[in-house]
């Protein structure tokens, strides 16, 4: 049956309201067919191990965020749901004891609901087979393929015998990066890299064919491609028009951030703005740019919010310069070019664009100006802000946490020092596994929880350069208040 909900509402003003619902995608068979010589390609740092990524890592994150959004599915459940007989079916989509949330949506189940109707079949089939370069008799195949069994195809790459027919979507899991919710509108990205196409086709099909989005057709966003892109070379040139999801942040009713990076281009930044002020979506749009690095990628991977006065993030990108001391003789040979830095401007409609100095000068006015924080604005440092911690860990996305209510954050176990920066100021921390069975025993109530970093284990996730802020899809957040 497809999934339904009548109550189903799309509203984000905040980066930290408690989450009510978001879209996430479980980790599929395809990311167990990562090779090494395809994984940059697919946008994967390194090759995973699919059964511990699922049952030792991901199947964590899924329960904890029940317990947060959907606790009647999963409370008195648990072990039943951990038990070898189960066979994980609590996890999977294609199975009868799949949970199958309104709030914690699986991406795969609402694909597999659309493909019900034969006319979006036939169209849906006939896209993906175009762009994936398909033969006639394939797609006539995968046109009379059930709809759950398509779905996995779609996503997979695979047929139920694990023949492969296509590459495999593995960033899908990264759902953020395909759309944003801002406000009551789903802004709709553009991915920079062809690995991405058939993800984001999908999830067009989704958000303008499943009932679940029915009644916000009218403020469904797609930001168009520049004019002739078509004709200028190259596949990465500079006029592109890219945007991903790992870039933008809702963090005030009226206040957007985006940002341009290794995947979003000054082009899709200019197009959201005109977009978004065009629908009178929000009031301002703060730009940063950061340097063109695979080492960040996304501004998420640099800076991400915890309360309405605290941030984490890398302070060697963040802060502004520090004055060298001119009896240091370095001072007189210091090239300040070199250094990486960021370039922050905010446009408001009708008004003049202001600049910033800093990532941590725009940070503190959004806490203090549009969130309106009575308290001192804070900054919790990747690798407690000490070299070569403050790089490796950010790189393993110290960062990159996702506030599932105001103060309390899920990230990485092994970010030790930032762990410890946490600590330092005033924060708890626990490892998952602890904190769900404290919620399955009525020891902790997951809405009185405050000020907390939840461990999840990364062996194997962080590998693929990406945290639990770039695998959610928030659609439905309470606001500040």
């Amino acid at each position: 049956m497809p999934l339904k909900n009548e109550d189903f509402k799309i509203d984000v003003t905040s980066e930290i309201g408690t989450l009510r619902a978001l879209l996430i995608h479980s980790p599929d068979s395809g990311l167990g067919k990562v090779v090494p010589s395809k994984a940059q390609d697919w946008l994967f740092e390194d090759i995973v191990h699919l059964d511990t990524v699922r049952k030792n890592e991901y199947d964590h994150y899924v329960k904890l965020l029940m317990y947060f959004l959907d606790p009647d599915k999963i409370k008195g459940r648990l072990a039943e749901i951990d038990s070898a007989k189960s066979k994980r079916a609590f996890f999977k989509p294609d199975d009868k004891g799949f949970h199958a949330s309104t709030k914690v949506v699986e991406i795969q189940t609402l694909l597999a609901d659309i493909l019900q109707d034969t006319g979006i079949r036939e169209k849906l089939v006939a896209s993906v087979c175009a762009i994936e370069s398909c033969n006639y008799r394939l797609q006539e195949l995968l046109i009379k393929t059930a709809p759950v069994e398509l779905a996995k195809i779609l996503i997979s790459g695979s047929l139920a015998d694990d023949e492969m027919i296509f590459a495999p979507i593995p960033n899908l899991i990264f759902s953020r990066d395909i759309g944003i919710a801002i406000n009551n509108f789903m802004l709709l990205n553009r991915p920079a890299k062809k690995a991405r196409a058939r993800e984001t086709l999908l999830m067009r099909y989704i958000f303008f064919n499943h009932s679940l989005f029915a009644n916000y057709q009218d403020n469904i966003l797609e930001i168009p491609e520049s004019m002739q892109h078509f004709l200028r070379p190259g596949e990465d040139n500079a006029d592109r028009t890219t945007l991903e999801g790992g870039d933008v942040m809702m963090v005030s009713p009226q206040h957007l951030v985006i940002g341009c990076s290794e995947r979003t281009s000054p082009n899709g930044a200019n197009e959201a703005i005109k977009l978004l002020f065009e629908h009178n979506v929000v009031e301002k749009v703060t730009v940063v740019k950061i340097p063109h690095k695979r080492d960040y990628m996304h501004i998420d991977t640099v800076f991400t919010q915890v309360k309405r006065n605290v941030w984490v993030l890398l302070g060697s990108l963040a802060s502004g310069e520090t004055p060298i001391d001119e009896k240091e003789p370095i001072a007189w040979f210091a090239d300040k070019k070199s250094r990486d830095k960021a370039e922050i401007v905010q446009f408001r409609k009708g008004k003049k664009p202001k600049k910033f100095d800093c990532i941590e000068d725009l940070l503190t006015n959004i806490s203090e100006k549009d969130l309106e924080s009575k308290e001192p604005v804070k900054f919790i440092y990747s690798g407690n802000n000490t070299f070569p911690f403050d790089a490796r860990e950010q790189w393993t996305d110290s960062c990159n946490l996702l506030a599932v209510k105001e103060g309390v954050v899920v990230g990485y176990d092994r970010n030790d020092k930032t762990v410890e920066a946490f600590k330092q100021n005033g924060f708890a921390v626990v490892k998952v596994n602890e904190l769900i069975e404290k919620f399955e025993k009525n020891e902790l109530d997951p809405q009185k929880m405050k000020d907390t970093l939840i461990l999840m284990p990364s062996a194997e996730l962080s590998r693929a350069r990406g945290g639990f802020h770039c695998m959610s899809m928030p659609v439905l957040r309470d606001k500040v208040v």
